[in-house]
């Protein structure tokens, strides 16, 4: 089991002595892989003797100095700066959280946004789109806490799309702090509370069908003040849980009822869909915090984490720029 510990270690390289190359390695392997998995790694590569915990020792150092700097450039009120063609693009802005096994508390959010240029969706075949490239930020603690990280490499910029499921949180603080900015339920959640509510509702499994088919076609033309009506007018659920989801489906279209317009945002060529946060859960963060076996201290995991986004948004020059610094 691997058991990461937070190391409280100089800013001098002398310490590890250890070569700037070598301690980038060793960056670079430990936010992909198990320690001990690096660490065998760099013996099949280099044949040198590295063991589990000096890697362990180097991750948690630069990935404490990056939250060190981020956390004093957010005191400091810097924002991130950005070029005028880049500033002027669509950028959309996706926010999820994720649960993860600690040794202190046990199982905590780590809460994290993609952000990404509309022009960075790019059409690959007829079928498919990716999202060439994105900027992670990630924070293991409380929304207060999150939401700084994002304010920094969000708030110069000009047009902004948050995409997101039903948390208010997420809403909350798009209405706080980003009043202008176009706010986009996801739709696959908007649907799936609809088929959750016909499935529950109705007795007759092709009565339900027939129902939901209307509802979502109804949302993808703008009209879900119609479908909040087909709602109401139901009689009352066949028992309490019944009703409650009723209720419950009723109060949730109209708190969302502006972020359901699909055939309007369709149309100004936004994306619906929050697909792309919920993959990157997966393959930003659980690829290498969720392996089997794993339970880690709360400042580890936070500089794990500073290590994966800055390795998935394609910045990790950064790091090569802090280990050459300190040489």
């Amino acid at each position: 089991m691997e058991t990461p510990k937070c190391h409280i270690l100089s800013k001098s390289p002398a310490r590890f002595e250890i070569s700037s190359l070598m301690q980038e390695t060793m960056c670079y392997l430990g936010q992909q892989l198990v320690f001990e998995e690096a660490s065998e790694m760099l013996a099949a590569m280099k044949g040198t003797d590295v063991g589990p915990k000096q890697i362990e020792r180097v991750c948690h150092h630069y990935g404490g100095v990056l939250e060190e700097e981020i956390q004093r450039d957010i005191k400091e009120g810097k924002i991130k700066e950005y070029d005028l063609a880049e500033k002027s693009q669509t950028h959309y802005v996706m926010t999820d959280g994720a649960m993860f096994l600690t040794r202190e508390q046990g199982w905590k959010e780590i809460k994290m946004a993609r952000i990404f240029k509309s022009g960075d969706n790019v059409q690959i075949n007829n079928d498919r789109k990716i999202i060439a490239e994105s900027k992670y930020v990630a924070h293991l603690g409380s929304n207060k806490e999150f939401f700084p990280k994002p304010e920094y490499c969000i708030d110069h910029l000009r047009t902004l799309v948050f995409i997101g499921d039903g948390a208010r949180w997420i809403w909350n603080w798009a209405e706080d702090f980003y009043s202008e900015a176009v706010q986009i339920l996801d739709y696959c959640h908007a649907a799936e509370h609809l088929h959750e509510f016909a499935d529950c509702y109705f007795n007759d499994s092709g009565q339900g069908q027939k129902w939901l088919d209307i509802q979502k076609g109804l949302l993808m033309d703008d009209k879900v003040g119609l479908v909040i009506k087909n709602i109401q007018c139901l009689e009352k659920g066949k028992d309490k849980k019944t009703e409650r989801k009723r209720k419950g489906l009723i109060g949730y279209c109209q708190r969302n009822r502006k972020r359901m317009m699909y055939k309007t945002f369709i149309d100004n060529g936004h994306l619906i869909g929050s697909g792309a946060i919920e993959s990157a859960h997966r393959h930003v963060l659980q690829q290498r915090l969720k392996l089997s076996g794993q339970r880690w201290a709360m400042d580890g995991l936070q500089q794990l984490t500073n290590l994966r986004t800055i390795y998935k948004s394609k910045e990790w020059g950064i790091v090569q720029e802090k280990i050459k610094s300190a040489a």
